[in-house]
């Protein structure tokens, strides 16, 4: 593992053991109490956005790397800004963080194999992987580094040390998200020379891909007939993926990739435009309602 790759481990290990800290006990009993809210919140992050992103990568003729990108950023859970840009949103913040805690749990299991068979499911991208001889079941081993471990601590610390827990959360959460930013777009800085015209079609790519986890989530709360704060949050959970894990992932497993990179780090952008962009949105909107 090189010197960048580690750097970016750790900060992405800091970044999921920080929102761990803001888990409590509390959190998974209101699981219990609104599984249908939860469960609303779960299916377009781990069967609606994955099965519209295969459907999608085999109908576009697009470079196999970016189509594995597409492909792994879609399997990986809700990022963890979205409890933030919920709470700011006015959404329900304790449905975030619940439909956060379960897809974190459930991600060690459902990633790897949505990226498994959705990449063994599509041609371009099945031969690009036994050309680099990978293994997609590595991607649990990194899923527990990555997200295991650091989740599994930050629980402990915030049952065990409360009054310590209460004391870093918010600093380590911002060093985190700082931390992050500032990697992604170091990234971007470093391969200046591609931030061409050429990268358009790249992020348009990103944009609608996005929106389409966005507009999934906001279709299933619709149909599920959830609330407006409820619909707020489980929009912004379909919407924001962690394309931070997916850095994490493609570091490690594919030896940074420069096309899986930039599509994923121009996601890590974009989703906190656009989430912040709807937070905003909605605010106005409630100000307006109370005039």
């Amino acid at each position: 593992m090189t010197a960048q790759q580690l750097i970016l481990s750790l900060v992405l290990a800091t970044m999921v053991f920080s929102v761990a800290l803001e888990l409590r006990i509390d959190d998974f009993r209101r699981v219990a109490q609104t599984p249908r809210a939860v469960l609303c919140g779960l299916i377009p992050q781990f069967i609606l956005l994955p099965v519209g992103t295969w459907l999608a990568t085999l109908a576009l003729d697009l470079p196999a790397n970016v189509e594995a990108a597409m492909i792994l950023v879609a399997a990986c859970p809700g990022g963890s800004l979205s409890n933030v840009v919920t709470h700011m949103g006015r959404g329900n913040t304790a449905l975030s963080v619940s439909i956060s805690a379960v897809a974190s749990v459930l991600a060690l299991l459902a990633t790897p194999f949505n990226f498994s068979w959705m990449i063994a499911a599509n041609p371009e991208t099945a031969s690009w992987l036994r050309e680099l001889s990978i293994d997609p079941s590595g991607i649990w081993l990194s899923l527990v580094a990555l997200l295991g471990i650091p989740l599994t601590l930050g629980l402990w610390f915030s049952h065990r040390l409360p009054a310590l827990t209460q004391r870093i959360r918010k600093p380590l959460g911002r060093f985190a998200v700082g931390a992050l930013i500032l990697f992604i777009v170091a990234g971007l800085i470093k391969e200046r020379q591609l931030l061409t015209l050429g990268l358009l079609p790249t992020f348009l790519m990103v944009v609608l891909h996005n929106a389409s986890g966005l507009f999934l989530g906001w279709a299933t709360a619709q149909a599920m007939r959830m609330n407006e704060r409820d619909r707020r949050a489980i929009m912004i959970e379909g919407g924001m993926q962690n394309s931070g894990l997916a850095l994490g992932i493609i570091a490690v497993q594919f030896g940074s990739d420069l096309g899986m990179v930039t599509l994923a780090s121009l996601w890590g952008i974009w989703h906190i435009v656009s989430g912040m962009g709807l937070a905003l949105y909605w605010r106005r909107k409630d100000a307006r309602l109370l005039d």
